[in-house]
């Protein structure tokens, strides 16, 4: 369900609605004529396509849907689930697949739209996965080597390509449209006459350009984490960017009067977080801006969230996205930590004061000397944000 689970939609009724989805689904393979296993094995034959038309549709559907709702932030695409790759036991289990789809007419999703409508074929295929599982199952001891065999871990393919998402998506469905020309003149070829489907050919052309324009549509639709660390790349732009500002003594008073409201959201690597860390602060990457998880956190009302990282500039790229992805009351630490040791931490009070005001900021500063390495030590507890979305694991 997407952007809607948990949010919108609960745990409960996203079963009750997937359930309905599943019937919708189901009923749309039967209209496409996936319950006829002649239609199925046509792909193979060269006389009917119709496997492919469908399922590059949804497949550029589902990934135009994907692209869209990642770069207006209604989808949380960290929390996709990734099939891990196994590329020997992939084309063991693909020539195994394909070869049981030639024979048997189905594959199992659509051996299933067959059965619900009484073809037996469907339920003599359907009786015949259950069989395979349990034979797998019994003998996976032995074939758990064959079963995780070249593992390539979590790839995906633009990014294997070393080319852009939305390149990508266009490429493919460039590729889709390809395609499909190319198999109806296959169809024509193989059945001596023209599919009546796809007359007159200016409908055709029709679809093949809105199909196009869609694929374009990737490029103004960019990965919105790219685009906005594209975006703080540039030194000039996040040094004009304003922000809010908290200097080392405002935020030593904060930490000192333990102030509720206070948020510290340290930037550094995870490594460099436990070796040094200051109360009440959080470590993230500008990655987990992105998440829902953290949305929710940073959104809280009351909150001062002050960006820290060793230098400034590192922390304001941070602050910068924060700010411009909406999060509420953002702050930057003035000069970053290396600043705050030098003022706070290892502050080395001067001979003389030239006015009052500077006098007194002295005696802050001793005593916040003195106070600030406690609270430290005493902060123990604090680290890494931990993440409570999961990954829906499943698919066909």
């Amino acid at each position: 369900m997407g952007p809607l689970v948990p949010d919108i939609i609960g745990n409960e009724l996203n079963f009750v609605v997937a359930l309905f989805i599943g019937i919708a689904f189901g009923f749309i393979l039967e209209q496409a004529g996936f319950s006829t296993s002649k239609k199925l094995v046509g792909l193979f034959y060269g006389y009917d396509f119709t496997v492919l038309r469908v399922f590059f549709t949804a497949g550029v559907t589902a990934m135009i849907g994907v692209v869209a709702m990642g770069h207006f932030g209604l989808l949380d695409v960290n929390l996709i689930y990734v099939n891990p790759t196994f590329l020997h036991s992939a084309l063991l289990g693909g020539f195994i697949m394909g070869l049981g789809f030639v024979i048997g007419g189905y594959c199992p999703g659509t051996s299933f739209v067959g059965a619900a409508i009484g073809k037996i074929d469907g339920w003599i295929f359907i009786a015949g996965s259950f069989i395979g599982v349990l034979i797998f199952a019994e003998a996976y001891p032995l074939l758990e080597g064959v079963y995780k065999a070249g593992f390539w871990g979590y790839p995906r393919l633009f990014e294997t390509l070393g080319i852009s998402q939305s390149l990508f998506a266009f490429l493919l469905v460039f590729v889709a449209v390809g395609a499909f020309w190319a198999t109806t003149l296959i169809e024509n070829k193989v059945n001596g006459k023209p599919n009546p489907q796809f007359s007159p050919v200016r409908i055709y052309l029709g679809l093949t350009g809105i199909a196009l324009l869609i694929g374009l549509s990737a490029f103004i639709l960019p990965d919105r984490q790219e685009a906005f660390h594209n975006t703080v790349s540039d030194p000039t732009f996040v040094q004009n960017y304003p922000l809010k500002e908290m200097s080392p003594d405002e935020l030593a008073f904060r930490l000192m009067d333990n102030d509720k409201n206070l948020r510290i959201i340290d930037v550094r690597s995870p490594a460099e977080f436990e070796k040094f860390k200051l109360p009440k602060s959080l470590s993230l990457t500008s990655k987990n801006l992105f998440e829902k998880d953290f949305a929710k956190l940073l959104n809280l009302n009351g909150k001062i969230n002050v960006f820290v990282a060793d230098d400034e500039l590192t922390a304001k790229q941070a602050a910068v996205i924060a700010d411009k992805l909406g999060y509420v009351d953002i702050r930057l630490l003035t000069g970053g930590l290396q600043q705050f040791r030098k003022d706070i931490l290892n502050f080395t009070k001067p001979d003389t004061a030239l006015n009052r005001r500077e006098a007194d900021t002295f005696r802050f500063r001793e005593r916040a000397k003195n106070q600030i390495p406690i609270l430290i030590e005493q902060n123990k507890e604090t680290g890494a944000i931990k993440k409570t979305s999961k990954r829906v694991i499943g698919g066909c």
